[in-house]
């Protein structure tokens, strides 16, 4: 949202449109949805059902990374190691439930994850600024870091052919009325949501 979507409606503001933005849990965004509370939703996942209409907005890759020094104390890496060898490392996520790195292990590994977050922080700014600061690693969207990989105040722990992709959907209810700030904004995500 921070990274993305707000830079990109940005020129819409500039035109007079306004905006009242809400972060949340998609099912709870969802249901607020239904209930009229709110015109658009980005939902991580798709709604069942004919309640919603949902469109696919963005893919986001999925990518495991850590601070150079992190790397550098990590021998023969996890390449070499296989996952066990982040075991000595700080785990850094925003949930204590660790979805999105649990999920990057069920996929890339194929197995379990087997560690407790050291930090959690709801909120991948968050995440992401403390990895960068050396604290440990954690699994971030490539878009969110792309910046700190670039300059390599990041590194890539694992490079994979196949990594966890996650589907972003913009989620509108059906025939309601058509405010033209709400076509502007889903017209305006839509075209640029694909590059992202």
């Amino acid at each position: 949202m921070c990274v993305r979507v707000l830079p990109a409606l940005a020129p819409l503001v500039t035109d007079g449109v306004q905006l009242r933005v809400t972060t949340g849990l998609t099912d709870q965004l969802l249901e607020e949805l239904k209930a009229g509370r709110h015109d658009l939703v980005i939902a991580t996942t798709r709604p069942r059902g004919r309640t919603l209409t949902a469109v696919p907005l963005m893919d986001e890759e999925f990518v495991l990374v850590a601070a150079p020094e992190w790397a550098d104390r990590l021998a023969g890496g996890v390449t070499a190691e296989g996952p066990r060898v982040l075991h000595t490392v700080p785990l850094i996520t925003y949930a204590e439930d660790v979805p999105i790195v649990r999920r990057y292990w069920r996929h890339v590994f194929e197995q379990r994850l087997n560690c407790r977050a050291a930090v959690t922080m709801p909120d991948l700014r968050g995440v992401l600024a403390a990895v960068t600061a050396g604290a440990g690693f954690t699994v971030l969207p490539r878009y969110l870091c792309q910046d700190e990989l670039a300059s390599g105040a990041l590194v890539t722990l694992h490079e994979t052919d196949d990594p966890p992709i996650n589907t972003a959907y913009l989620v509108q209810r059906p025939a309601t009325p058509g405010n033209p700030h709400v076509t502007l904004v889903r017209d305006r995500l839509l075209g640029l949501g694909p590059s992202w």
